[in-house]
């Protein structure tokens, strides 16, 4: 089973509807013993950094998740705020965040920007595929997806970055190290090319561990 965790800080119902219509079977909760036996984990997240941390740390969701995520390997998707999560850290904070990927959460540079830049990032913007992976689509179309953001990855290692796109400069849309996967954008608000991602990541094995892993 799929869990959505529910830390108080998620779009959760919206990403929960996209599941269904693919049949998947998910559940949303923030109880620790649920997620200890998820075989994959969606991690949702809007709003603040150091808040979304210490919601995590009242729930006792850290256990549970580093648990089933770094021991089990579980499949493990974070969405927007909850992708952010996965770095060491944010400039929006001081909290420590859950430091899976070799990455640090930086606000827009608006210095670095070819053009003036509006902060927050929001709307649609096509996303780039930068590595071939099975979480991404790999059409000759324009993949489009929805972001509202004022926060990006900066990543260490440039192979952890599987898709990329634009805002003033290239920024990380996505990410992926072994099981541990990460969007920028919004899946649940972005219609079919975020219903087809969700699918991906619904039809990966439980065991999902790719040979190449950044």
């Amino acid at each position: 089973m799929i869990v959505i965790v529910d830390y108080g800080v998620g779009n959760l119902a919206s990403i929960g509807n996209m599941l269904r219509r693919l049949q998947a079977s998910a559940v949303i909760s923030g109880d620790p013993m649920v997620v200890s036996s998820a075989a994959k984990i969606i991690l949702p997240g809007v709003g603040a950094f150091d808040h979304a941390m210490r919601k995590l740390r009242e729930g006792r969701l850290l256990g549970a998740l580093e648990k089933r995520v770094l021991r089990d390997r579980v499949p493990t998707l974070g969405l927007c705020l909850g992708f952010q999560l996965l770095s060491h850290g944010s400039e929006e904070g001081t909290a420590s965040g859950l430091g899976w990927i070799d990455a640090e959460t930086v606000r827009f540079d608006a210095s670095r920007a070819r053009e003036r830049l509006s902060i927050p990032h929001m709307g649609w913007s096509n996303v780039s595929t930068t590595r071939v992976h099975p979480l991404l689509e790999t059409d000759k179309e324009p993949v489009r997806y929805y972001f509202a953001h004022s926060y990006h990855l900066r990543c260490n290692d440039p192979n952890l970055t599987i898709a990329s796109a634009s805002h003033g400069y290239e920024f990380p849309a996505a990410i992926a190290r072994g099981n541990v996967m990460g969007v920028q954008f919004h899946p649940e608000k972005s219609h079919v090319f975020g219903l087809r991602l969700l699918r991906n990541f619904c039809e990966l094995p439980p065991t999902f561990e790719p040979e190449h892993s950044a």
